[in-house]
């Protein structure tokens, strides 16, 4: 074996991709990243408010401060605000001896409203994980073993025309067999390509993943009424009128109809409203932007795959409408590029097909490797001479 040859084995050899065997579940994405993070703040902000009204409910006692008569002992103050609390109703003078009630109970309701609200949001989360992360991590196992097979493949047929060319003493019995098989499209594997376009006409995958997008935009649209309806109508109301003049206490003439008693939560109260409305207004762009990426193909990923052989979805324009399953697939392929070794390979063959002065006869790996490995990625000239001398 020639010193060229020998180069040309190592270099074919190097290029082969190591045979990856065992779980590889667990390293696969199935969240997209800018999901993954709107998960994290649309279920993870609630619950952070809902800790922190309760850790000014736990350091400073009683929500409210009542000011009850001075003849009221201690036990009889405590009494005014605990009742109070347990009513947390505005009594407002509306004419006289008649009395307007407002109640307050959002202020109580604050800490539970955030985790249902938490809870809501998972909603979408789980919706997900169940009905479409089985079939696409399936997907993804499959097409990711498949993309880099095939470029396995092409290596290893590289290496294959290289011993036949070593071996064979005539040439022109070499190229004419190499390019009858280039001819019936021997080279071509097209069980994924097939696969992929199947995958066109499924809808299973985006029908979750617009679902999944469209909860959470009505979620937060559910929460915006929630908090204009009932937040913005106590938002400023930091003082209000209790009465404890009920069942027993109805008839004492020393205790007041009214009672004075001002909200000490009102300020985490309006911090926790604000912040809501803001971090709920900064996610809809985000969710809006996940639905208009199906709108249209990742096509670099596919040009970069286009140097497999019988992977020409492109050149043969058989993409169509991108609201489909594939489309889908590519977004969570282009999440889990560093579990697709063949990726980086294919986009350096990429780069210096696009720079090599012989463009118009590298099609594929095959060819390009074919040309790195010393052979012509065509019939040589000299060889066609011959041909056309002996068959004058």
């Amino acid at each position: 074996m020639s010193l060229a040859n020998a180069a040309a084995e190592y270099m074919l050899s190097d290029a082969l991709l190591p045979d990856r065997r065992g779980p590889r579940l667990k390293g696969l994405r199935l969240e997209l990243p800018l999901d993954r993070m709107v998960k994290f703040v649309a279920v993870g902000s609630p619950l952070l408010l809902m800790s922190l009204a309760f850790a000014q409910e736990f350091s400073s006692g009683s929500p409210i401060s009542c000011f009850s008569p001075s003849n009221f002992s201690v036990r009889q103050a405590a009494y005014v605000d605990s009742s109070c609390w347990d009513s947390l109703v505005h009594h407002e003078q509306d004419e006289p001896g008649q009395y307007k009630m407002k109640s307050l109970w959002p202020h109580k309701a604050l800490p539970y409203s955030l985790l249902a609200l938490a809870m809501v949001m998972y909603l979408p989360v789980l919706l997900w994980q169940y009905a479409a992360v089985p079939a696409l991590s399936s997907d993804l196992l499959f097409i990711i073993s498949e993309l880099d097979k095939s470029y396995n493949r092409s290596i290893r047929l590289v290496q294959h025309m290289l011993k036949i060319q070593q071996k064979s003493s005539d040439p022109h019995v070499f190229w004419d067999e190499l390019e009858k098989a280039r001819k019936e499209r021997y080279f071509e594997f097209p069980l994924l390509e097939r696969y992929l376009a199947c995958k066109q006409r499924s809808h299973s995958l985006v029908a979750t993943y617009l679902l999944r997008n469209s909860l959470l935009l009505l979620f937060t649209s559910a929460t915006y009424l929630y908090l204009g309806h009932f937040h913005l109508d106590v938002f400023f109301q930091e003082e209000f009128s209790c009465s404890i003049k009920t069942k027993l206490l109805s008839d004492e003439t020393h205790v007041p109809d009214l009672i004075t008693c001002r909200l000490t939560s009102l300020s985490v109260f309006q911090i926790v409203s604000l912040s809501s409305v803001a971090i709920y207004t900064l996610l809809v762009p985000v969710i809006v932007y996940n639905l208009t990426r199906l709108c249209q193909w990742d096509k670099r990923l596919l040009s970069v795959y286009e140097m497999l052989p019988a992977f020409d979805l492109l050149s043969r324009k058989m993409l169509g409408c991108p609201i489909n399953d594939l489309n889908v697939i590519l977004l969570f392929l282009r999440a889990n590029i560093s579990e697709l070794i063949s990726f980086s390979w294919l986009s350096v063959l990429c780069v210096l097909k696009d720079t090599t002065s012989q463009k118009h006869n590298i099609d594929t790996v095959v060819d390009f490797m074919t040309l790195l490995a010393g052979l012509e990625p065509s019939k040589p000239k000299h060889l066609t001479h011959q041909v056309c001398g002996e068959h004058p």
